[in-house]
């Protein structure tokens, strides 16, 4: 099965702005922020960004016994549309080349417990902003990060 080139990308921040970047199993010394493509075509861009946080990061997103409520998760209304890394090209359909990512933020407490998917990544850190963009080897990861302060909603 193909993957639908329609993702999200979430920054997870604090409130004094502390990113949490993760380094790819995949890639080692590529750090990112959460990131994810649709399950199906119709999915919901909130609902692929909370399951893409839970299943990478182990913080769920929800009303009742999450980590944090589901007002927490912003969409920025962002999109960026990039070319697909060639060395991942191969997981979408033939002649599929470009993908288009929607940016969320997400507010999470100090100290919220990150359980990470062994398969996805290796470790995480967490940065104040401008050393989180500075790490990433995405640039649009990278530019979403150092848009946090303008997008920064205290809860």
């Amino acid at each position: 099965m193909y993957k639908i080139p329609e993702s999200v990308l979430v920054v997870i921040y604090t409130e004094d702005l502390q990113v949490l970047l993760m380094e790819r199993a995949d890639k080692p010394d590529y750090w990112q922020s959460v990131t994810g493509s649709k399950d199906f075509p119709d999915e919901a861009l909130e609902v692929t960004a909370m399951r893409e946080v839970q299943e990478e990061t182990g913080i769920v997103v929800a009303a009742e016994g999450g980590s944090v409520p589901p007002s927490n998760l912003n969409d920025w209304r962002v999109a960026n549309v990039y070319e697909i890394y060639p060395v991942w090209r191969h997981r979408y359909a033939p002649g599929i080349t470009k993908n288009t990512e929607h940016v969320f933020g997400l507010l999470v407490p100090a100290g919220v417990p990150v359980t990470l998917a062994p398969r996805e990544h290796l470790q995480y850190k967490w940065l104040p902003y401008r050393e989180a963009a500075d790490a990433c080897f995405s640039p649009s990861n990278a530019e979403a990060i150092l848009q946090l302060p303008h997008h920064f909603k205290r809860q």
